[in-house]
């Protein structure tokens, strides 16, 4: 197995990264404050409660929006640097602004006349989108919040979950974070079933490490041990995995994406964000020696 090299990729945040991502750091691998993380994140929340201003670096508008939203409470979770008034507001936001039917488009009509990713285009009727409903919910779940919100996401979850057979990747993605945290944990392993299946069945996971281009490998569906998809691999193809996420470190210490770059500043910082991430996967899984 590889051995990633932690300080070459400290090295590399502090290079490269924003302010976000070296607090990531420092709290996770450094035994860092949990205040610093909370600030970086209340630096991008917006009156209305949302987050916006780039915090998702596909979307550059100073407006909230729903990935933005996400991305602030799976940071503030994964940091445990909860912050249940930053929460709180996100989920009025949510509540405030979201779709008739419940949950999370993915994006809204505040990004047009802002620079963003091409792939970043609002739906006619803002339809609830599974991956951002999913991602929200799961995080607010694990962290047992209570809101109205919720509530609905939850119910709307379950309702497309129920008889799901077509999704693209992200939305799986979605749906699998959901079933990792929401509390009916019978119910979440009986929707398991048919939902874990369908990564095989519409051809949704590339089990070859070295598969070039944008495409979901294992570890993208179960980046820790104790994810439901976990059990859909075995120990060979995760560890294969692991190994090539470690050997994809570059000479200068961070990690590389593999969906487009569409512009030179998202690229530096979703740089800095997977590296983050990748050395969060490889401590789950054992294979960050040093690590404290």
């Amino acid at each position: 197995m590889s051995i990633p090299d932690i300080n070459a990729a400290e090295q590399f945040i502090a290079t490269h990264g924003r302010v976000l991502d070296r607090r990531r750091f420092e709290r996770l691998f450094r035994e860092g404050a949990a205040r610093p993380v909370r600030d970086a994140i209340a630096a991008y929340q917006n009156p209305d409660g949302g987050f916006g201003h780039g915090l998702e670096p596909d979307g550059r508008t100073p407006a909230s929006q729903p990935p933005a939203v996400e991305l602030a409470l799976r940071t503030l979770h994964e940091a445990d640097a909860w912050s249940d008034e930053l929460a709180m507001g996100a989920c009025d936001w949510l509540a405030a602004t979201g779709p008739a039917a419940g949950g999370a488009a993915f994006v809204d009509p505040s990004v047009e006349g802002w620079p963003h990713a091409p792939w970043w285009v609002p739906e006619v009727d803002r339809p609830a989108s599974l991956i951002i409903t999913g991602l929200i919910a799961g995080t607010l779940h694990a962290r047992g919040v209570r809101h109205p919100w919720l509530d609905g996401a939850t119910e709307l979850m379950w309702a497309r979950i129920d008889g799901l057979s077509a999704a693209g990747p992200y939305d799986m993605r979605g749906v699998l974070r959901f079933l990792d945290h929401v509390p009916d944990r019978s119910r979440a392993e009986q929707a398991f079933g048919n939902a874990g299946q369908l990564l095989f069945k519409l051809d949704l996971v590339e089990l070859d490490p070295g598969a070039p281009g944008e495409v979901h490998g294992p570890l993208d569906y179960a980046p820790a041990p104790g994810c439901l998809a976990r059990k859909l691999f075995d120990d060979a193809t995760i560890d294969a995995h692991l190994d090539q996420l470690a050997r994809a470190q570059r000479e200068d210490g961070g990690w590389m994406f593999n969906w487009p770059a569409w512009s030179p500043a998202a690229e530096q910082e979703w740089r800095g964000s997977v590296t983050v991430d990748a050395l969060q996967t490889l401590r789950a899984y054992g294979q960050l020696p040093g690590a404290r």
